[in-house]
């Protein structure tokens, strides 16, 4: 089990991580963009940014724990984590994948803007 404290103090110790603020919920970015959010916290859940496949793999391996989030966010790849069940090890990967995504997403992002 993990509180929702328990996930921004995970979310946050990732190198660069920093706490914002998305439609009055707790997210938590690199490089100024999106890795996990708290936005479902009242229900329970913290969210991590995976993208399909990734999402797949954690499902099929914890589904007690894992879950797309409803309609088109998660077939995306956004998924929910039941804070109630996941360990915090296993959070704490989760939470690496997403903000591994992130960071190699944003470097993109910058060669993109310099090639132009």
């Amino acid at each position: 089990m993990v509180t929702a404290a328990q996930f921004r103090k995970l979310a946050l110790s990732l190198d660069g991580a920093e706490e914002g603020s998305h439609m009055g919920n707790a997210d938590f970015r690199v490089g100024g963009r999106i890795f996990a959010t708290l936005s479902l916290e009242k229900e329970g859940y913290g969210v991590l940014l995976l993208n399909p496949e990734q999402q797949v793999g954690m499902v099929s391996d914890a589904p007690e724990v894992f879950s797309p989030v409803p309609g088109g966010w998660g077939r995306n790849g956004s998924t929910r984590a039941l804070l109630a069940k996941v360990k915090p090890d296993m959070l704490k990967g989760a939470l690496q994948t997403a903000w591994q995504n992130r960071v190699e997403k944003n470097k993109g992002a910058r060669k993109s803007r310099s090639v132009r």
